[in-house]
């Protein structure tokens, strides 16, 4: 096997959003496996370290729950309702229909909190737990990818 030719094509694979890759040819064989990237939650802002590109094995065309965690900060225990998609951020179920929840706002679980758009089909993303929305982390329309955090909400309500 050439060496520039590995070279290539690690540097393929590392730069794109694979995370397994195979290649088998005569007794040569090679197998690839990347971690999936973090996210980290710091006290003041949220910062991506890596996109995660890896899309979730169960797509549902219903409703999606999405993935998500418990943040500590220095004054109160926010939970952190993250993307469990890629595609298009919508507060509201339609263009000029009031938002699904506003900042303040007291969610329940199972309460839907926004629309992600992907591949056309039209996902509503429900809380997970009851308390009130501190912060809504992407603006109406923006892109979003799987894993990004969304909506920030203390529980302690």
């Amino acid at each position: 096997m050439d060496k520039e030719f590995l070279k290539e094509l690690l540097k393929l694979v590392n730069d794109s959003s694979l995370t397994k890759f195979e290649l088998k040819t005569g007794d040569f064989e090679l197998k690839i496996e990347k971690e999936p990237p973090k996210i980290v939650v710091n006290e003041n802002q949220t910062e991506i370290v890596e996109i995660n590109q890896k899309v979730p094995q169960e797509f549902k065309s219903e409703k999606l729950l999405p993935p998500s965690e418990d943040v500590e900060t220095e004054e109160e225990k926010l939970h952190v309702i993250k993307s469990p998609l890629v595609g298009t951020f919508y507060r509201a179920p339609a263009p000029g229909a009031p938002p699904f929840v506003e900042e303040g706002d007291i969610v329940s679980p199972g309460q839907v909190l926004c629309i992600i758009e992907a591949l056309k089909v039209m996902n509503e993303i429900e809380s997970d737990v009851r308390g009130r929305v501190v912060k809504i982390l992407v603006e109406n329309g923006q892109p979003v990818e799987y894993g990004q955090p969304l909506f920030l909400i203390d529980t302690n309500v």
